[in-house]
Order: structure tokens, then sequence, then C-alpha cells
């Protein structure tokens, strides 16, 4: 059993979401241990954000550059709005979709509480209030912001159950608050509000759409990852990535391949495949992000060398999986 007052975990605990389990979870926190937790997109692997302390130990946990900023989560808008400076569009932005799968990269206020390290030395914060009730229970018991990147080994698929969490993080982290699995599947929208027009830097659960309609225009396309120094957090180009090579827009499937499939057709050569699964049989995009990240875990497991992805159009949603799917198969 792990001590709340202890930040090194002689094992994982895993968690009930009830009012031991959320009380547990914040003495974790609040004592700098490590604990994952679902939000309506991903687990994220939260932090005491205010603590540099505790922010390394998700570096070390992650195995992850120590460049790349982390997401501090927020239990509400005023919260949020205490830590950085939000222009007309930010604020707009987070009057539409906070609750709910989008961070906002905005100026960090002189006296914000999330730790330098946490921001990867940036004058800007990433800030989310996340949708999910446990995360939002949980972030109201532990009284500051939480920086909380997705919970698994840097690079690696994002995690979409608890299971998920503990295959990459057993013992290597105090506490999993066990959610079930995750609603949206894909991480969250970044959106950039830093001075002239907002800027996508991710796509994710909010599509551009969507964010168009209360902007009143499209913001503007993710730009090139900067390897050095990327402006937000997940953009580092290889990221998401399974242990099996990713191939997409497949039209003919090479024997021994794992096939992932989305809608009704299929490519030449299916029959070869060493394992298969479909995104969504019918097509919708939304549950193909739901189960994008699983999906991509279970065909990795059948050992297959290459994972073969039939085409899946950039719109709404599918723009975010499409996102994830590059990052998967780019070059490591």
């Amino acid at each position: 059993m792990n001590d709340p007052g202890s930040t090194v975990p002689a094992a994982t605990r895993r968690l009930d979401p009830d009012a031991a389990g959320l009380a547990q979870a914040a003495a974790l926190l609040r004592a700098g241990a490590l604990v994952a937790f679902p939000t309506e997109t991903v687990y994220g692997l939260g932090a005491d954000a205010t603590d540099p302390a505790a922010v390394a130990r998700i570096f070390a946990a992650k195995e992850r550059p120590r460049f790349n900023p982390l997401i501090a989560h927020l239990a509400d808008r005023d919260a949020a709005l205490a830590e950085g400076s939000f222009d007309e569009a930010a604020r707009r932005l987070a009057e539409a979709f906070w609750p709910g799968p989008l961070t906002l990269v905005v100026p960090a206020h002189a006296g914000t509480r999330v730790c330098d390290l946490a921001r990867a030395g940036l004058p800007s914060v990433a800030l989310r209030v996340p949708g999910h009730p446990v995360a939002r229970a949980l972030l109201e018991a532990v009284g500051r912001p939480v920086a909380a990147p997705s919970a698994n080994r840097s690079g690696r698929v994002s995690p979409t159950r608890a299971e998920h969490v503990l295959d990459d993080l057993a013992g290597r982290i105090a506490g999993l608050l066990d959610g079930g699995d995750t609603p949206v599947g894909v991480e969250s929208t970044v959106v950039a509000c830093l001075g002239g027009p907002p800027r996508l830097l991710r796509p994710g659960g909010i599509t551009r759409a969507a964010l168009g309609v209360v902007l009143g225009f499209d913001p503007a396309a993710p730009e090139a990852a900067d390897a050095d120094q990327p402006a937000g957090p997940g953009m580092l180009a290889s990221h998401y990535a399974p242990r099996a090579r990713v191939r997409l827009d497949v039209e003919r499937i090479e024997p021994g391949e794992a096939l992932l499939l989305f809608g009704d057709g299929w490519p030449e050569g299916h029959e070869w495949a060493r394992a298969v699964l479909n995104l969504s049989p019918a097509g919708d995009p939304a549950e193909a992000a739901s189960r994008l990240f699983g999906a991509l875990r279970d065909l990795d497991a059948s050992g297959a060398a290459t994972i073969a992805v039939v085409p899946i159009r950039a719109e709404g949603l599918g723009e975010a999986i499409r996102d994830r799917l590059a990052r998967a198969a780019a070059p490591r």
C-alpha cells in the first residue's frame, strides 16, 4: 500500500473513483507523488504543477524530453484565468468549450503557480479545464493546478483505459484512479492565443469547424513541429507510436501486416493480414477517435512488424485521427 506522504511508489495502487479513492489520490498529488486519472480525452499522468520536483517525476516516469511543455489542468474557468492572460479570442473559446477537450496556450501571468519546468521555460502556459467528472472532482480536491500529459511512456500510444496506463507505468507511479474507458479517445485540441489570430497547434477533441463557429473564422493551420522547442504540448513529430511501424493510406496489404480499417471497405490482400480491427464499420469519426489508441495497442500486441492503415479523410474529428496516425508513422 502506498503511503500518501511518500513520493516513491512501492507499487501502483489502483483507486476507485469514489470519495475515498479521490481523497487518497488528492493526498498523493499534494505530497508530490504521481497519480494517473481519467479525462474525457485520455488518461493523464498528474503531478502538482506548482512543485518542480513533482513535475520532474513526470519526465522521469514517462522518459519524456524536458523541452516538451505540459498541460496544467484546473477545476474551473476562474482558476484557469488566474494563471494566464486571456485575450478576447481565448475568452470566447474558454466560455464555449470549457469544461471540455480544449487546451489554450496563453501568456503566463507573472504570478502563475505553474512552475517553469512544467512550462518548459516558455513565457506561455498551456491550460485546460477537463469535462470528465472524476478529473474535475480530483482537481477540486487538490486545489491547485495539476500538470498532466498522457499517462504513457513518451512517444508511445496514449492510454484510453486503466489497463493501458498499467502496461506502461506500473511501479513507476503511486496511484491510478480507474474511471473506465475515456469517451473521446484522442487528446485535447490545442489552440495558441499569443497575440494575432489564434493558431491551431494540435487538432483534437474539438474540431476545427467548431472552433471556427465560435471565432468567426478558421484558426491557422498547425505549424511544423519544432524538434528543439515545441510551442505547445503534443507537438513532437514522432509521437503516439506503437512498437510496430505504421503505414498509412494503404490500398494493398502485405502478408503478415496488421490491418486497421475504417468504414466498410476492404483493401486488396486483406486476407493476408495477421490481425484486423475496424475503428468504425459505420464510418463514424467520433467512434473511430474513441477507439484509435486502443486499436493501435491491440494490433501492436499481435506481433506484426507493420500496422497498415486504410485512408481516413481529414474532416471533422478525422483531422485529429490523421494527425495522430501521421505522428505514429513518423521516423523515430
